[in-house]
């Protein structure tokens, strides 16, 4: 599933998701805590080109194991007790969902060089992770294929119908692979989640799609049966909770719920309000109104409070108002502490204030501080780049040489995240890039919450050590 813009599990931010890292398998037991009642568990594999020594095993935020690479590359877990249910794998900078149930015996190969397309299950409980893994690819195809984003040119009648038939297909290739394999209920259910809410995504989308690419003025009109699926979706799924197309769909849906309903009943001339307080309590309010299952209702609140502070980047009074209230709503003591570093990490990114005091490596292993890295003499743009996204870093590459042209008085500084060293260095030496301005991110949680790293192509553009633009973007700012 890589790490689409930093997004390790649930979000489109570096900041949306945090995995808690307390070994705490005592919150997954299943059956029984009598040693042998379960069946055991088997996953292991082969990692052709690792990018890292180990594999780590994650089920919803709850760390439950992790393993060593042997000399050939191969890891296994040996499980016992856990709950049925979807988990996912890390091998870092890469993650993939995997679905566990009881005497499951599962082997993945996999090559890092195209993590998500070579990943193939093999053994036991296969079927399902292989058909998750085929409808997540084919998702990925669609979201490129430029025929299926221009659907949302269409009138919501014809939009509606293609969206049903891509999704009736794939419930017809689903009805065959569960009459050839013997699979559960629950396995099922899971199946359909990974076809279903992917399309609900597209409609939540659409209204938004729509105006954008037709340069209509106001919303189109949608009658009910657009929004038909809207009865079926249950709002408090646990199964689902930390499932990506899940979650991003109710953050879409909330979104649009939201929304829509402050420009029916808050604005005037049907104008949307462009107050960010105004509309993200209407957010959390919607959440808190609809959402009972705690642990949805959690990183939903946190969600929001995430988008809200990213997109409002300047502190102030309704910065604080806004937070107080997601303190009030949210019952988990993590996130509330991570609301606040995220709060102050922004207060410290804002014009004149120093750069932040961050350690990075460079190329001769030296350990080097970032505040002597930029220039003092001329404006620094410091960005950020990872091994994994191959397509960005190709692109931000040749895009830097062409800021470098525009601006020759200006210093350009990448920073490397979440790549093994050595690969950081080959790919230094492999593109020719200037050792003189690349570092290895040392302390990646560090980096990532100092610099507020909200996707892939911000920058932080400095002057003498101070901040300038804490939040510039790399093909806008510049």
């Amino acid at each position: 599933m890589g790490i689409l813009t930093f997004d390790r599990l649930m979000d489109g931010s570096l900041f949306m998701v945090r995995f808690l890292l307390g070994f705490s398998l005592l919150s997954v037991l299943a059956c029984s805590d009598k040693s042998g009642q379960c069946a055991p568990i088997f996953f292991g594999g082969e990692i052709v080109n690792p990018t890292s020594d180990y594999v780590v095993l994650y089920h919803n935020d709850t760390y439950v194991d992790s393993v060593k690479l042997d000399a050939n590359n191969h890891f296994s877990f040996n499980l016992q007790g856990i709950e049925e249910g979807l988990y996912h794998f890390d091998h870092s900078p890469e993650l993939q969902y995997i679905y566990l149930k009881e005497g499951d015996s599962l082997l993945a190969r996999l090559n890092t060089v195209e993590f998500d397309e070579t990943l193939v299950f093999s053994g036991k409980g296969s079927e399902i992770n292989n058909f998750m893994i085929e409808m997540y690819l084919a998702h990925e195809a669609e979201e490129e294929n430029p025929i299926v984003q221009s659907y949302y040119l269409l009138d919501p009648e014809d939009f509606s119908a293609k969206i049903d038939s891509m999704r009736s297909i794939k419930m017809n290739h689903l009805k065959d692979f569960a009459k050839e394999s013997d699979i559960s209920e629950r396995v099922l259910a899971m199946a359909e989640a990974s076809i279903d809410y992917n399309a609900y995504i597209s409609k939540e989308k659409y209204p938004f799609y729509h105006k954008k690419k037709t340069g209509e003025d106001t919303f189109h009109e949608l009658d009910d049966s657009f929004y038909a699926y809207r009865k079926s979706v249950d709002l408090n799924s646990r199964d689902l909770t930390y499932y990506r197309p899940y979650f991003n769909f109710m953050k879409l849906h909330f979104g649009n719920l939201s929304y829509m309903t402050c420009l029916e009943n808050c604005s005037t001339d049907k104008k949307p309000v462009s107050d960010h307080l105004h509309f993200n309590k209407h957010k959390l309010a919607m959440v808190d109104s609809l959402v009972s299952e705690v642990g949805l209702r959690d990183i939903l609140f946190r969600n929001i409070a995430i988008d809200y502070l990213l997109k409002e980047r300047n502190p102030n009074e309704e910065c604080e108002v806004f937070i107080n209230k997601f303190r009030s709503l949210s019952s988990n003591e993590d996130h509330k502490e991570e609301i606040v570093l995220l709060y102050n990490a922004i207060k410290n990114l804002q014009p004149n204030a120093k750069v932040p005091n961050l350690l990075l490596r460079d190329t001769e292993n030296n350990m080097v501080q970032l505040k002597d890295v930029v220039n003092k003499k001329e404006n620094t743009v410091i960005y950020f780049w990872t091994a994994s996204q191959k397509r960005h870093f190709r692109n931000i590459s040749q895009h830097i040489e062409t800021l470098k042209k525009k601006y020759p008085n200006h210093n350009f500084v990448g920073i490397n995240l979440r790549t093994s060293y050595p690969q950081w260095k080959l790919l230094v030496e492999e593109h020719g890039l200037d050792k003189n301005s690349q570092f290895y991110g040392e302390n990646f949680k560090e980096i990532q919450t100092s610099m507020v790293v909200d996707g892939l192509n911000k920058c932080v553009i400095t002057k003498d050590t101070l901040v300038v633009d804490g939040f510039a973007n790399l093909y806008t700012s510049l």
